[in-house]
């Protein structure tokens, strides 16, 4: 049992310490932060957190380790998930489904649209999916090799590619942020996304205008690697529209609703048989072991695939680079840094440290602008701290509903605001699991696609703007039922 809470000064120690850490941990290793060197800022952050609340508050380590369990054990599923996201990106890749979109992609989209084009088509995958995890792991990670192809930057390109897919993510039924943040402020869930419209929909605009004008600005001649890259794929893999039928079939088993674990092992089941049917030179090769029976080297390659790094030669140092996978295993190193990421959150919950934060935040509340701001705030910081954004729109309307009562404000403008920050800002936090998760997948460091996240960075603004001007917020009267 907690005694008291610590002191707010006293509960920014752990985080002030975690921050210095990460700095330089990231100025020693570099992009190599995320291979040990993170994990273990985290965990000697928790246990900094963990000694001032043991020593000085009196609070016992069970507390701890309760909090640490029910937190760790709630991303069980996510991290199976992560184990998928990897078997597809593998299979994807050697089957030739990416290397097909490729193909053609680079030669239907110009690099003035492309951009534009990218947000919109990620947006729309994922308003039918409800999940930007999936529409990343898939139609992202295509559309970020046609941007290698035209030359275009890839940190620019993941920038548009999470801005569509946090879109879509937003304001989707099946989302499960969605679902999460208007169940916990009793919200009807429609009711919850008409009212997110005045804020997403503005933000959204503003960053399909940002891309349109930064992609009009690229010069066209910088496409002139379009030719290397068709050609060096069509020399390596089996180019073939009949790879398509994998997203086409799992885009029937998305509209079917079938659950994102299922949806990802089933499709990147599909891209194993079309790599045994259309791709077996790339499986014997993979195999590398000329003793093998045919369909043992098969065998091997398609499981090699599947778990671990494959390296296929095409001719081209960059396409090599494009076309290489990490499969489960490299996955890895981001399980490891979201385990010890839901450790350091849960010691923070467990202090009261969190709790006492925001208490503070809530005493500063003095207007309806004040309210959402800081509401947008938490959100934000929660995403900092305790490393996942399931925790952080939880504890953020938790935190806040009363007082949104209290005052006479509507509960969707409760939950509206923790999707506005707590939902889109959670893949701008590099020790995050969304923010981990989208920069192994996509393999840009989301330090380099963070200033291109134009709706991700809007959002919070646009919500405490419509605050201001007062846009559809009900206050309802002391005398109102």
């Amino acid at each position: 049992m907690m005694n008291r809470l610590p002191h707010p000064l006293v509960a920014t120690i752990p985080l002030v310490v975690l921050i210095g850490l990460l700095a330089v941990i990231i100025a020693l290793f570099g992009s190599d932060s995320l291979s040990g060197g993170s994990q273990v800022s985290l965990l000697a952050a928790m246990a900094v957190c963990v000694f001032i609340s043991m020593v000085f508050y009196r609070n016992p380590w069970k507390a701890f380790e309760a909090q640490i369990e029910k937190t760790v054990g709630g991303v069980a599923v996510m991290i199976l998930i992560l184990l998928a996201v990897g078997m597809l990106a593998g299979a994807w890749m050697i089957s030739g489904v990416v290397p097909t979109l490729i193909y053609y992609g680079v030669q239907m989209l110009s690099p003035q649209f492309f951009l534009v084009c990218a947000c919109v088509i990620c947006a729309l995958v994922s308003l039918l999916s409800g999940s930007s995890w999936t529409t990343i792991a898939t139609i992202g990670v295509a559309l970020l090799g046609i941007s290698h192809a035209l030359g275009i930057n890839e940190a620019i390109a993941a920038g548009a590619i999470i801005s569509g897919a946090y879109f879509g993510d937003k304001m989707s039924p099946l989302s499960d942020t969605t679902i999460l943040a208007s169940s916990s402020a009793g919200v009807d869930i429609f009711s919850h996304i008409r009212y997110m419209m005045l804020t997403t929909m503005p933000a959204f605009l503003i960053t399909l205008l940002i891309f349109t004008a930064m992609g009009l600005g690229f010069d066209a001649d910088d496409s002139i690697h379009v030719h290397q890259y068709t050609e060096g794929l069509s020399k390596t893999f089996n180019i073939s529209l009949w790879t398509l039928l994998v997203p086409v079939l799992t885009g029937v088993l998305i509209v079917k609703r079938a659950p994102s674990l299922i949806v990802l092992f089933l499709s990147a089941m599909m891209a194993g048989v079309m790599a045994l049917i259309l791709q077996p030179h790339i499986l014997t090769e993979i195999a590398g072991d000329a003793e093998l029976s045919r369909v043992g080297a098969l065998t091997k390659g398609l499981v090699m695939t599947f778990y671990g790094p494959t390296a296929i030669e095409t001719g081209s140092a960059e396409l090599n680079d494009l076309v290489s996978t990490g499969g489960m295993a490299g996955m890895l190193n981001t399980i490891w840094l979201i385990v010890c990421a839901m450790c350091f959150g849960a010691a923070m919950v467990a202090s009261g440290m969190i709790e006492s934060i925001t208490k503070v935040v809530i005493s500063w509340v003095r207007s309806r602008v004040g309210l959402v701001a800081s509401t947008a705030s938490t959100g934000l910081f929660l995403n900092v701290a305790t490393g996942d954004q399931f925790i952080s729109i939880v504890l953020t309307v938790n935190m806040f509903k009363d007082v949104y009562k209290r005052q006479g404000y509507e509960a969707r403008l409760v939950s509206r605001t923790a999707e506005d920050s707590a939902t889109v800002t959670s893949v701008l936090v590099p020790w995050n699991t969304c923010g981990l998760t989208q920069s192994t997948v996509l393999g840009v460091a989301t330090i380099a696609y963070l200033p291109y996240c134009f709706f991700n960075i809007l959002s919070p603004l646009m919500t405490i703007l419509v605050a201001a001007v007062g846009w559809k917020i009900r206050r309802k009267m002391r005398n109102e039922k």
